[in-house]
């Protein structure tokens, strides 16, 4: 069929669809231009409708060019005074455009979008959020903006907002980002469904590229996409004061539409769980609640890397000093609280209320640099090694039990590879050196040898199912006050 179809019909869907974009093109521009803020919050004008009439039309066109012969839409869509956002899941492919055209309501997107050719002239038409990479301050910015739209009383148009920020295969709904629950206003929530017999739909960050889910996709005789949208979510007075609970009750009525599991891991979890680095972490790796706990204290991925800077200077400073939960507190410079002692009792190894500070270094290094394992390596020799610069057995093992967040493991094998004049020490630039020689020192030296259930070492399969892998979603049917297993010491 594939072979059929690339022959046949997908040149001509092809350039029927890149006609009807171009010809979409100049209706947009000429719509946009002379457009400012105070024109834009006012009713559109009639030619204005004819407009947006037209470009409707000739966007359906295009998915229509694309297979999509019918869009079956249930439910109501709520006018902009009833629900100024709209919260769309899950997102797994850029064909989650067609709501887009079809409502035309704004979306956040990156400031760089509008310089692309056509596409970015169609894009400003609909009114978005830019985002800036460049601009720091984005995203206060960002937040800010989608405030003042939403709380406009139905002046700007709707804005339509993916809040898993990033593209899923659709088996789950993963953390909803907060930005659009910020507000405190009512939200409609949009369910969308691909019902297609093959899937070759999704675009995700790990799977097939943009090229090849697009070719798949025009080779399918019929394409099917349902979009529901559901009841609008008025906020409680606790939901308004609270986004992540506003963001997680949300997630949970749009799951139970759609009849899959939430998970409360994240885009940034899965990089991490799946990141290929020299040390791939095992399945039952801790660091992946390590990481949530991380979160839930505040610290902020953009800023990670300059804190670890800050926490790891400190730790050199105290050395082996172990420290207790009032010390941890102190040096975190966060107050005590439930999520401070869930992630002290990670690293509390034998349950006598102290920790030593460096095992959090090296996992925060981790969490901050997934792939880049050697940094985190050197990181962990500076704190561990002694005065000539070398560090025991015993100290690489603790090295690597934390940078994995596992409870042991055996570098008896590794250790004697890299030590070759058998002194009973190491350097970080011996280990630097056998590490170049030797890229994947990890499969031939520790899960070749720990590999099993019994060593709770299995590593992870090279693949994952096209993107998020729900190998990481929590197990809903265990009682989740169950205390946290200490897995890193």
């Amino acid at each position: 069929q594939i072979a059929f179809m690339t022959l046949t019909l997908f040149p001509i869907r092809l350039f029927f669809a890149a006609f009807m974009m171009l010809l979409a093109w100049p209706f947009a521009f000429i719509a946009s231009m002379g457009s400012d803020e105070q024109e834009l919050e006012k009713p559109l004008s009639w030619w204005r409708k004819i407009v947006d009439i037209l470009l409707k039309a000739i966007m359906r066109m295009m998915w229509l060019a694309g297979g999509f012969h019918w869009i079956n839409v249930k439910g109501r869509r709520a006018l902009p005074a009833e629900a100024a956002i709209l919260t769309v899941a899950p997102h797994s492919s850029y064909f989650d455009a067609i709501p887009v055209t079809m409502t035309f309501a704004s979306i956040v997107m990156k400031a760089e979008s509008k310089d692309i050719p056509v596409w970015g002239t169609l894009i400003k038409y609909i009114r978005p959020v830019f985002v800036s990479r460049s601009d720091q301050d984005s995203r206060r910015k960002t937040v800010e903006e989608i405030k003042r739209r939403a709380q406009s009383d139905g002046k700007w148009p709707q804005i339509m907002i993916f809040p898993e920020g990033t593209c899923t295969n659709r088996s789950c709904l993963i953390t909803f980002k907060p930005g659009a629950f910020i507000p405190g206003v009512p939200v409609q929530p949009v369910v969308l469904r691909y019902p297609n017999k093959l899937d070759t739909i999704t675009w995700t960050w790990q799977g097939p590229g943009a090229f090849e889910i697009l070719w798949l996709t025009l080779c399918q005789f019929h394409n099917s996409v349902e979009i529901e949208f559901l009841p609008v979510y008025i906020p409680s007075e606790e939901e308004r004061k609270n986004p992540v609970l506003y963001a997680n009750n949300v997630r949970r009525v749009m799951a139970e539409a759609l009849g899959v599991p939430v998970t409360d891991y994240t885009f940034e979890d899965c990089q991490l769980a799946l990141a290929e680095g020299q040390l791939r972490l095992p399945s039952d790796t801790c660091l992946l609640e390590f990481a949530k706990l991380v979160r839930s204290l505040g610290l902020k991925p953009e800023t990670l890397e300059d804190d670890l800077d800050k926490y790891a200077a400190s730790a050199m400073k105290m050395k082996k000093e172990r420290v207790d939960l009032k010390e941890f507190s102190a040096y975190l410079e966060f107050p005590i609280s439930q999520t401070l002692e869930s992630m002290f009792a990670l690293f509390d190894e034998n349950e006598d209320g102290v920790i030593d500070i460096r095992e959090f270094v090296i996992a925060l290094s981790v969490v901050c640099k997934p792939s880049k394992t050697l940094e985190t390596i050197q990181l962990a020799f500076q704190l561990y090694q002694s005065e000539g610069g070398t560090v025991t057995e015993e100290d690489l093992a603790h090295i690597l039990k934390t940078a994995m967040g596992v409870s042991q493991i055996d570098v008896t094998h590794l250790f004697r590879a890299v030590d070759e004049e058998d002194k009973g020490k190491i350097t970080y630039d011996d280990f630097y050196t056998f590490a170049v020689l030797h890229p994947h020192f990890a499969e031939e030296y520790l899960y070749a040898d720990q590999m099993g259930a019994e060593s709770g070492l299995e590593t992870l399969p090279l693949s994952a199912p096209n993107g998020i892998c729900t190998d990481f979603s929590p197990d809903s049917s265990g009682d989740r006050r169950k205390p946290l297993q200490k897995k890193l010491n």
